[in-house]
């Protein structure tokens, strides 16, 4: 397995919130700006990396709830509506 392919396979197996964790403190550090620029290109590539894989984590959650409420019944999720949002 490839550096690459093992990078991919530890973002895949962080939670949604250990990935926003991580990049979060990358963002910190990159605002910062006290990082080389050889350190802050690894950081940026890291965040990028983050960030995707979070919003693939995020896409799936959202499908997994859409798929619910399709299913209708009481016992599933229903989305709140804007009244609801405001209160």
């Amino acid at each position: 397995m490839t550096e690459s392919n093992d990078t991919s396979a530890a973002l895949d197996e962080l939670s949604f919130e250990q990935a926003m964790s991580e990049l979060e403190h990358i963002v910190g550090q990159l605002e910062q700006g006290d990082l080389p620029l050889e350190k802050s290109l690894q950081q940026f590539e890291r965040a990028v990396a983050l960030s995707r894989v979070s919003q693939q984590k995020l896409q799936q959650a959202e499908q997994k709830v859409s798929v619910l409420l399709r299913q209708g019944g009481n016992d599933t999720l229903q989305p709140m509506s804007d009244t609801e949002n405001h209160e």
